[in-house]
């Protein structure tokens, strides 16, 4: 993935090309046509990028409604829609699997004739504190199939959610397509005592004179509209400018309603539980499993406490633990702010680890705490635009794959990413960009100090509502996701599944999830900078 091993020959950009020159820029393979986006750069590909963007586009591709408008009526509509576990009373013991029908009708009681809809799904026993998310599997014709494994004895229910109905979801596509700049962003310009604002966005509409703020090493494109009488040189910060209003038609609008068609649950028409009797033999195999992260589940909760399916993990519930795990260690944490959640954990819980105040903006930073005592650094840091942070100074503004490369690395160098969730109003080509720049600065990075630990945080689910899911829907997150954990399989990094962990518990859905869950992925997290000795 390094510059070094790409094909010389190289196929021009197609994504990024001038509104008017509309092209078909995927192959054939998979039938769509992509809308062209921003007409700065002609993003230029290898051959091999291409085709990897091409096959990341495909394999997120999303089941479409039948042609023509539907209406409201005969959108889905969980009330009416139901679900039965497949043969609940026959023998269930730990490691079998447990299969789940849905059935989708519409609001007049009508089976859906197709697929599309976006669903969640995890089985709990709430008493044992213990659940696991399950694999869903659309049958294109309005039934659903989901996969759990039964992993703990006892009493396991089943809870079946519908996240967006699939007519919600075209709105959703068509606002990724059409609406990148539906959140904006904007900067401050100054020079002595005489300041201007500009609006900012990955892509500009023409006509204005914009400024050029595409980031030299990684070609990562940033632009913001020239101030009238200051230079462009002048910028001194990058903030979150808003969220567009208006962006649905009336019938639209009537696919994301909070107590009617976003995230609700779907109930079961026979017994939602099924009994679950322990396992004779202890299953060893279970453990010695390759990190894989597209394997589902990737773990559960069993007494509030997270059991990975690849690796083991250590509870640390002593402050100590983990001082003793990060002795000597220098701790990098980028992204946003459910990985700062990570540094606000670790410095509330380690005595000894001291935040320093640089002065940074509040909940912003960058952030730094020290132990002097045991020699740990723990850093945090946002990434670069589009970033929707309040007031980020524009020498803080700095790209992830840029300060990798400023990273000496080796055994006592941790670094833990998380970049998702302010990418998901854009087309998804902004995001493949992105981390392949990540990827190529951790692979180089790993080539040099193979010893240093890297781990990702994936995305998490959060709270949904009107407003909300036109931004930041899971439905979102998770086609990010999805792009993230294919394109850094085979790698030598870590993945904190987050995603799950949020899934599987019993708390609401929250952006940032609670501490109790922050504590299970710091353990999963400190788990691989300080494997048990075995």
């Amino acid at each position: 993935f390094s510059p070094q091993h790409l094909d010389d020959d190289t196929v021009s950009g197609s994504n990024w090309i001038t509104e008017n020159n509309v092209q078909h820029s995927l192959s054939q393979t998979t039938k769509t046509t992509r809308k062209p986006y921003c007409g700065y750069t002609q993003q230029t590909l290898s051959k091999r990028e291409q085709a990897e963007q091409e096959s990341l586009l495909a394999a997120i591709q999303w089941p479409k409604p039948p042609d023509g408008k539907i209406a409201f009526a005969q959108s889905t509509d969980p009330t009416h829609s139901d679900f039965v576990i497949v043969k609940p009373s026959r023998f269930f013991k730990v490691g079998d699997q447990l299969e789940v029908l849905v059935r989708m009708k519409d609001f007049q009681g009508k089976p859906k004739q197709y697929g599309g809809d976006y669903l969640q799904a995890r089985i709990h026993s709430p008493v044992l504190k213990a659940g696991a998310a399950g694999r869903i599997v659309d049958c294109h014709n309005g039934l659903y199939k989901i996969f759990f494994t039964l992993l703990w004895p006892g009493e396991v229910k089943v809870s079946v959610s519908l996240v967006h109905p699939s007519e919600a979801i075209q709105v959703l596509l068509r606002l990724r397509e059409e609406r990148p700049d539906r959140v904006y962003f904007k900067s401050s310009f100054k020079s002595g005592r005489y300041s201007e604002t500009t609006e900012c966005n990955v892509c500009l509409p023409g006509g204005l004179p914009v400024c050029n703020f595409t980031d030299l090493y990684t070609g990562e494109p940033w632009f913001c509209y020239k101030p009238r009488k200051l230079s462009c040189a002048s910028r001194i910060s990058h903030a979150k400018g808003g969220y567009l209003k208006g962006l649905l038609t009336r019938e639209e609008s009537l696919f994301f309603q909070s107590d009617v068609n976003i995230k609700r649950p779907i109930l079961s028409s026979g017994p939602d539980s099924v009994i679950v009797k322990p396992n004779a033999f202890t299953d060893s195999s279970s453990m010695d499993r390759a990190e894989d992260p597209t394997a589902s589940p990737s773990g559960y909760y069993y007494e509030d406490q997270w059991r990975s399916r690849t690796h083991w993990i250590h509870n640390f519930n002593k402050s100590e633990d983990i001082t003793e795990c990060l002795k000597g260690k220098v701790i990098h944490l980028f992204g946003d702010s459910t990985i700062r959640q990570w540094f606000e954990y670790l410095t509330a819980f380690v005595p000894d680890l001291v935040e320093f105040n640089l002065g940074s903006p509040k909940n912003v930073g960058p952030f730094m705490s020290v132990d002097l005592k045991h020699n740990i650094l723990l850093k945090f840091r946002c990434h670069g635009p589009p970033i929707r942070f309040s007031t980020v100074f524009s020498s803080e503004l700095r790209y992830i794959a840029n300060e990798l490369n400023g990273i000496v690395g080796g055994r006592n160098t941790i670094v833990a990413i998380t970049i998702w969730s302010h990418f998901s109003t854009f087309p998804v080509e902004v995001y493949i960009r992105r981390l392949r720049n990540i990827r190529r600065a951790i692979i180089q990075l790993l080539d040099r100090s193979p010893k240093t630990v890297i781990v990702i945080r994936t995305a998490n689910v959060q709270e949904l509502g009107p407003e909300v899911s036109l931004f930041n829907s899971d439905w979102y997150s998770f086609q990010l996701d999805s792009v993230m954990r294919k394109m850094f399989s085979g790698i030598a990094v870590h993945f904190v599944d987050a995603w799950e962990m949020s899934v599987a518990h019993y708390l609401p859905h929250n952006l940032h999830p609670n501490e109790i869950i922050v504590k299970n992925q710091i353990d999963a997290f400190l788990s691989y900078v300080c494997p048990l000795q075995t």
